[in-house]
């Protein structure tokens, strides 16, 4: 596990215990050493609590690391909390919506973190053919370029699991029993049916607990009517952005939230008696990441094998408006071959955006891995939430500055 200093690292060991017991192995790597001794040690105590029979290490040597892994989950973040902050921030000097994943902040982190999970997929297969599971946000973007590099590589989201899980509880059956007509492109997505014995409950649902969903998405009931579909809250981010930028204007980020969560985890962490994941590591966010991963894990090699695990992974086909080299989110059947998706459509308002902002994505990949402002620029200038020539020029600007370090070629 690259990343494995994260402070929401137990909540994955948290369901290795609870939910695995094939993981002969588990290696934890980050450069942070000290953070990631203090996570390493909590994460053993868990593993000892529940008994679960895999060995737990850590280490800061990336090589050694690697070294003999059937699958790499990566989960890092490049420049920690304060470069989040920093893509949740300047943004709204443009007057766009300021988000880690979406819009200019999405692309500052994908111009950051490319190249870093290129080096450490490339370094992996030095050492074997592992699966990578991307987890890192943007995850789509991060995905076509360990693809387009010819790793074998998935990208998972919890989103899609976390909307399965409120869905079988209206619906009162096990969530196991809900497959999700799950389509989009990561932070993109939409659930066009929630299938349980083969019948859509989806329609009956919107029925009965669409103000409710609205308000658990965040997008109005409206648009849920209209397109006939349970949108994920990151489209928020399109059918509200004017609303969304004001709120965002009036309150701290949520960067610097998750950075006052984080000091509070790590002190938790450090007492020697405490043995279970507290209950402050739930409001860090990623809900259902654990049993998200530790699903996919099995489908990959083979404990599970046929699984179906909303992924990201290439077109391919399935959605006819986009290039088969594209990257998208769906709902796919996953065994050691990889994932094949599941049959899906979307009608033209969906398809249309996709469209968009997956050939925004071919531009920042673009950026991420050869560099330059105009590259950035252009990016830019294709995101549907800017468009606007000036706007994408002072974004740009702004972003390269924020991130010079990061960014070889703009120092």
């Amino acid at each position: 596990m690259v990343g494995g200093g994260s402070t929401y690292t137990p909540e994955l060991i948290d369901g290795f215990a609870r939910l695995d017991a094939t993981v002969d192995e588990l290696v934890l790597i980050d450069p942070a050493a000290e953070r990631l001794a203090v996570v390493g040690a909590f994460a053993r105590r868990i593993l000892d609590r529940y008994g679960h029979p895999g060995t737990l290490s850590w280490t800061d040597d990336l090589d050694a690391g690697l070294d003999g892994a059937d699958v790499v989950l990566i989960q890092l973040r490049v420049g920690g909390q304060a470069a989040r902050i920093s893509d949740e921030t300047f943004p709204l000097d443009c007057g766009c919506v300021g988000q880690e994943t979406t819009g200019a902040g999405g692309l500052a982190k994908a111009l950051r973190t490319v190249p870093v999970v290129l080096d450490i997929a490339r370094r992996a297969r030095e050492r074997g053919d592992p699966w990578i599971i991307a987890f890192t946000n943007p995850v789509g973007i991060v995905t076509r370029a360990l693809l387009d590099d010819g790793h074998r590589a998935v990208g998972l989201c919890n989103v899609a699991i976390g909307l399965q899980r409120r869905l079988a509880a209206l619906l009162d059956v096990p969530a196991a029993d809900v497959t999700l007509d799950h389509v989009g492109l990561n932070h993109l997505t939409w659930e066009r049916a929630a299938r349980v014995g083969g019948v859509d409950r989806l329609p009956g649902l919107l029925d009965a607990h669409g103000g409710e969903l609205a308000d658990l998405v965040g997008v109005p009931l409206a648009v849920l009517r209209a397109t006939g579909t349970l949108p994920s809250y990151y489209l928020r981010y399109f059918y509200c952005h004017d609303e969304v930028v004001a709120e965002q204007r009036s309150a701290p980020s949520r960067g610097e939230r998750v950075a006052e969560i984080e000091r509070d985890l790590l002190a938790l962490y450090r007492d020697p008696a405490l043995d279970r994941k507290p209950d402050l590591l739930a409001e860090r966010g990623g809900a259902f990441y654990s049993e998200a991963a530790i699903g996919l894990l099995g489908s990959l090699v083979g404990t599970d094998p046929g699984g179906v695990h909303a992924v990201n992974v290439r077109n391919a086909g399935t959605l006819p408006n986009l290039p088969d080299d594209a990257v998208i989110e769906v709902s796919c059947r996953v065994n050691p071959s990889g994932a094949a998706p599941l049959p899906t459509a979307l009608p033209p308002d969906l398809a249309g955006l996709v469209a968009h902002v997956s050939a925004y994505e071919e531009l920042a990949l673009a950026a991420a891995r050869d560099g330059g402002a105009e590259r950035v620029f252009r990016a830019l200038l294709a995101h549907p939430l800017v468009g606007q020539a000036d706007r994408a020029r002072g974004l740009a600007d702004r972003l390269i500055a924020a991130n010079a370090e990061h960014l070889p070629w703009a120092r």
